[in-house]
């Protein structure tokens, strides 16, 4: 006889059934460890150029096979991590940065991509930025950097994000900035990886904020430069903290403006991360390497930051192995977070352009190489990006992919215009001493109103006062979209000094002015980027008026009409007009007076100037000739005449000492680099030789003759200009030192 069961026993079977038939349902548990484990964070600080330690830091966790499952990264942070979490190997990484250097991140108009209209500013030598001018006043730029080169290098380190939301990434990422307008932190967690990043590192005044979302952003150290609590955030259960942050600066080396600036700065940053350190625990791992005098502007040393990041880590490699997984556990890890990428080239079916108000967006479609129809190449495009910011209109220039139902892939080109525009200013100043009381300065203003009708118009006037007062006014219009030919009326008066001196040393005898009117229409063609070619009339009138002399300017030359035909071909693919390295320029100009246009002389002045530069490391060679005179027998008026004289115009002679009416000029440049490029060119030390002929000295009825000068310089670039200090020497004992700021 069976006894019934107690209702204990009912209940302990009923939990074993349940309990089998759970294990027949849930599956077995995985057999890899990281389900066991902790979910780890890896947490990147900003820090500038020092940045290049992330690098080392990640060598060794990949070496000792510690797994990271979530990333956060703070500007210079934002930048690797971005680059990382989207699945970019490593080794990718610092090619790509090894190439990197403050004068290519920090320059955002290469002059090979900028018009040849704004190429030719920069033979002015201005002073500060370009202000805007409005009935409100003037404006400023938000930056001195717009970060477009910047933008070009962070899309290549970012180019396999395969999903704008950043928890779809191989490894989930965050970007910390600072909200300009509230102050509050902001987590960016979707969109563009390489403006996420962009704007994570846009340090205040240097480069300009970024508007994500209707918010304007900046550098998240300013809030959260070691961003500890947004990995906890997203799960991590340990962080691994690796602490790159600016020291502050010592009592001694804080001297002026820009490093007081410097430090409000480091403070801000250095109170938040204190801040973070006290959020780790026991189980957390901190990093910091020892970057001694690495600056966060020095991001020609990442090299050396990267070695310093992974000695760091080795030294912290005991707390890391606790984390470490075995060979086949790590691999399965890795195999977790892969991604599958298509290798077929993306065919673009739209290009589009959205942003403009009073840019015409056909303009910049015209002057793009990618078009609807072909493959995306990311290179060509972000040269397009480039080019379309180098022609001066926009403030930020940016382009996203989108899928669009019955579109297809459209490619849009997403520009901001300058804010302070399209009424611009720039102030400009030049100087020249002999310091023998043959000193000369000049003061510029140049107004430039653009986009006056759908095609690109264009009024500029330029202001100068000094040695030489001028007033010039030109109307740039091009006649179709895509801006291939143009028309430009202009108007020119000019007063400059014009010196006698005795041809048989370099004493001045006597100083006039001589002052000229011209009206110009031109009509001409750009060279692409490189160059402009251009013809027109000229009418106008050129006379001579007393200064100082034992005679008077009638006796030189009387009131003279001017009227011809001009022709002009300007070619520049110089890479600095300043210090050139690489390129060459030259300009061609015939002039044919013609009495039947309403020239009192009839005569065919040809002037025509080269150079060219090549380097070899921090070395520099330049060359350049000179030549001008009358192709018709006869000689030039004097209004017409050449000038020779001054530093690297035959150093040694005073400047504009030497007049003629044939002239031809030689000098060979050799230029060492002193200091690397950064924010500025840099310093150099050099040394010209230069030869000359100038002929038919009619006025004082000299010989003509082949003269000879050289040069020792040191030369800075300066916020104010190329800034020269020169010794130069010339044949019959001439002597001549310089002070110079501006272009020679």
């Amino acid at each position: 006889m069976v006894r019934p069961l107690s209702r204990t026993a009912w209940a302990v079977m009923l939990l074993c059934i349940a309990g089998a038939a759970a294990a027949q349902t849930t599956p077995p548990a995985s057999s890899d460890p990281s389900n066991a484990r902790p979910r780890i964070g890896l947490v990147l600080s900003g820090g500038g150029a020092r940045g290049g330690a992330h690098i080392g830091v990640l060598k060794v966790l990949e070496e000792l096979r510690v797994p990271v499952d979530v990333i956060v990264g703070t500007s210079a942070g934002s930048i690797v991590g971005s680059a990382y979490a989207s699945g970019l190997p490593l080794k990718d990484i610092e090619t790509e940065m090894q190439g990197l250097s403050t004068s290519t991140l920090f320059h955002d108009v290469s002059r090979e991509d900028a018009p040849y209209r704004r190429k030719a500013d920069d033979a002015i030598n201005y002073l500060g930025p370009e202000m805007g001018l409005s009935m409100g006043g003037l404006s400023l730029p938000k930056g001195a950097v717009a970060g477009v080169s910047l933008e070009a290098v962070l899309r290549r380190l970012t180019r396999r994000q395969s999903s704008t939301n950043f928890d779809r990434l191989p490894i989930p990422f965050r970007a910390v900035a600072t909200d300009l307008a509230s102050s509050e932190m902001v987590v960016i967690s979707q969109g563009q990886l390489a403006l996420a990043a962009r704007a994570s590192m846009a340090v205040p005044g240097a480069v300009n904020p970024v508007e994500i979302d209707g918010r304007l952003l900046v550098d998240g150290g300013l809030k959260r430069n070691l961003p500890v609590d947004v990995a906890r955030q997203m799960g991590a259960d340990v962080v691994i903290a690796i602490n790159i942050g600016t020291p502050l600066l010592k009592r001694k080396q804080i001297t002026s403006l820009l490093s007081v600036t410097d430090q409000v700065l480091r403070i801000l940053t250095d109170a938040n991360v204190e801040q973070s350190l006290k959020e780790l625990t026991p189980r957390d791992v901190l990093i910091k390497p020892d970057l001694k005098d690495i600056s966060s502007s020095a991001f020609d040393r990442l090299g050396e930051a990267s070695q310093q990041g992974e000695l760091a880590a080795r030294e912290a490699s005991a707390q890391l192995a606790r984390y470490s997984l075995s060979e086949v556990a790590y691999q399965a890890h890795l195999a977790s977070r892969a991604r599958t990428e298509s290798q077929a080239a993306q065919t673009i079916n739209e290009v589009r352009v959205v942003g403009t108000r009073v840019v015409n967006p056909e303009v910049v479609l015209a002057a793009m190489e990618t078009k609807a129809g072909a493959p995306l190449d990311p290179q060509q495009l972000d040269r397009d990006i480039k080019r379309i910011y180098s022609r001066g209109d926009f403030e930020s220039v940016n382009y996203t992919l989108t899928e669009e139902p019955g579109e297809g892939r459209v490619l849009i080109a997403e520009v901001t215009e300058k804010s302070w525009g399209p009424n611009f200013l720039r102030f400009g100043l030049s100087l020249s001493s002999d310091f023998e009381g043959n000193s000369f300065f000049n003061l510029l203003a140049s107004h430039r109103w653009t986009w006056l009708n759908s095609l690109g118009a264009e009024w500029r006037n330029d202001v100068q006062l000094g040695q030489t007062d001028r007033l010039m006014s030109e109307w740039y219009q091009p006649l179709t979209e895509r801006q291939r030919a143009f028309i430009a009326p202009r108007l020119e008066l000019a007063d400059e000094p014009f010196d006698l001196y005795n041809p048989d040393n370099d004493k001045r005898l006597a100083r006039f002015r001589r002052q000229s009117s011209e009206f110009g229409l031109d009509v001409g063609t750009p060279l692409g980027n490189g160059g402009e070619a251009r013809l027109g009339v000229v009418r106008g009138r050129s006379r001579f008026t007393d200064d100082t002399s034992f005679i008077p300017a009638s006796d030189l030359s009387t009131r003279v009409q001017v009227g011809g035909v001009l022709a002009r071909l300007r070619v520049d693919s110089l890479d600095s007009l300043n210090f050139p390295r690489s390129g060459y320029a030259g300009e061609l100009r015939l002039f044919f007076s013609r009495p039947d246009l309403g020239a009192d002389d009839a005569y065919t002045k040809a002037a025509l100037a080269l150079q060219g530069a090549t380097h070899w490391g921090p070395h520099a060679l330049r060359a350049a000739v000179r030549a001008g005179g009358n192709l018709k027998d006869g000689s030039l008026p004097a209004h017409e005449l050449f000038k020779l004289g001054g530093f690297l115009q035959l150093s040694g002679y005073k400047t504009g000492q030497l007049l003629g009416t044939d002239m031809r000029f030689g000098r060979v440049v050799y230029n060492y680099r002193l200091s690397g490029p950064g924010f500025l060119d840099g310093m150099y030390a050099g040394a010209s030789l230069e030869a000359g002929r100038i002929s038919d000295l009619a006025l004082l009825g000299a010989t003509p003759k082949t003269r000879r000068g050289a040069s020792l310089y040191f030369a800075l670039d300066t916020p104010i200009g190329p800034f020269y200090v020169a010794y130069g020497v010339g044949d019959g004992g001439n002597r001549a030192a310089y002070l110079f700021l501006g272009q020679p």
